[in-house]
């Protein structure tokens, strides 16, 4: 998003709130409390490195919503939201990291001062974001201290769900965001090699992944660019070290591009030499459960029945993967890029719908080895849209 430019229209700002607010009427709630950075930017466009301090986006079930943010953030805040001035609100910077005081504690004063607290016996049940990584329990108890009118309760990831199911618009930045990250890994396949620094590797897939393409570019990442090495690769969640890559390694590389936000991960394994047979086992079992779960993508499709599958698929070869398949990706902020709603595996509910986006990672984390192979996709009309076009082969160097 440029500088006072809005990323959405009007209509689609209005029908997400629209559809935020019948889900809060469907769950008996009269206001929600969003503090997860990528809800508020979903539903206002807002967007700072601002969140490492307490913020809060105010949605009643009627009426205007208000954002609270420390006072030198909410000074600038007109530059990225579509709010209007009266609607941001700066807490002190008194209340910033206070041993026995929460900017909550002066958020609660002046929600009253605006009187958005109703009186005790119409104040209803207010949800809360009690997964998101940006409420703490200071934050809830400065809350339940300073309104004893509202009944505190989850929300359920409630705007996580509502953003499940993307616009065209955000579908266009999704596939902005597939060219970012083939950029990306194309770095990261051309630097990987025998005797090149890890550190070095992740400075060129960084690189890439700001720099974008001569049309679109990329933004900071909510994850950093992964790259488990040799015997540390049945650790999928490893980054990189001052080391060098040496020879007969299989380099897990696990990175995203990300656009206005939007983000598309991508997972490949480069070998650099010999990896030994397992790997070349297990990346045989992975092509091919990776392109039978994606020729199963179609829009009323349970997520399970892709779990199935993929599950059916490493059986033939003798393997199992204990941990999810994949999840519903699109919107991203650190520490995370997945939107914390659908994940594929036997015991989701969930039902595919058009313009659901995933990340279908078939990563196996075995023992002294690794390998992954992933793709972000769309569920279209008529089957899975892919994000990026890599091979879904073990790349050899």
């Amino acid at each position: 998003m440029y500088l006072g430019a809005q990323l959405f229209s009007d209509e689609e700002y209005a029908s997400r709130l629209q559809k935020v607010r019948l889900h809060m009427d469907r769950q008996g709630l009269s206001a929600i409390v969003v503090t997860d950075p990528a809800n508020i930017y979903y539903l206002i466009g807002y967007n700072a490195w601002s969140f490492y301090t307490p913020q809060m986006l105010f949605v009643p079930i009627e009426g205007e919503m208000i954002f609270f943010a420390r006072e030198m953030d909410a000074n600038g805040a007109h530059r990225t939201t579509w709010l209007p001035p009266e609607q941001i609100v700066g807490y002190p910077e008194s209340y910033v990291q206070r041993p026995h005081l929460h900017p909550f504690d002066w958020v609660a004063w002046a929600l009253r001062q605006r009187h958005q607290i109703a009186p005790a016996s119409r104040a209803g049940s207010v949800g809360l974001e009690m997964d998101s990584n940006f409420f703490t329990p200071k934050a809830y108890r400065a809350l339940f201290n300073a309104i004893p009118e509202w009944k505190l309760v989850d929300n359920f990831e409630l705007v996580n769900w509502v953003r499940l199911i993307k616009s065209e618009p955000e579908i266009q930045l999704m596939r902005q965001a597939g060219m970012v990250c083939s950029e990306a890994m194309r770095a990261a396949i051309d630097t990987i090699d025998v005797g090149v620094r890890q550190c070095d590797a992740a400075a060129a897939i960084s690189q890439a992944q700001i720099t974008g393409t001569d049309r679109f570019g990329g933004d900071y990442p909510a994850i950093v660019p992964m790259m488990p090495t040799g015997d540390a690769a049945d650790t999928p969640h490893l980054t990189w070290h001052q080391g060098e890559f040496g020879n007969d390694q299989a380099v897990v590389i696990e990175l995203t591009g990300a656009h206005n936000r939007y983000h598309c991960p991508l997972a490949r394994t480069v070998s650099l030499g010999d990896p030994g047979k397992e790997v070349d086992y297990v990346a045989e079992a992975v092509a091919e459960g990776l392109n039978n779960v994606l020729d199963a993508v179609k829009p009323g499709v349970a997520t399970r029945e892709l779990a199935s599958v993929w599950n059916w698929t490493l059986a033939k070869y003798g393997l199992e993967k204990p941990s999810r398949l994949g999840y519903s990706i699109g919107i991203g902020y650190p520490p995370d890029w997945g939107e914390r709603t659908v994940s594929i595996r036997t015991e989701d509910e969930s039902i595919l719908e058009e313009n659901m986006t995933f990340h279908i990672i078939a990563g196996m984390w075995m023992r002294g080895y690794g390998y992954e192979c992933s793709e972000s996709i769309r569920v279209g009309a008529n089957g899975a849209e892919t994000f990026t076009s890599f091979p879904r082969e073990l790349i050899r160097k």
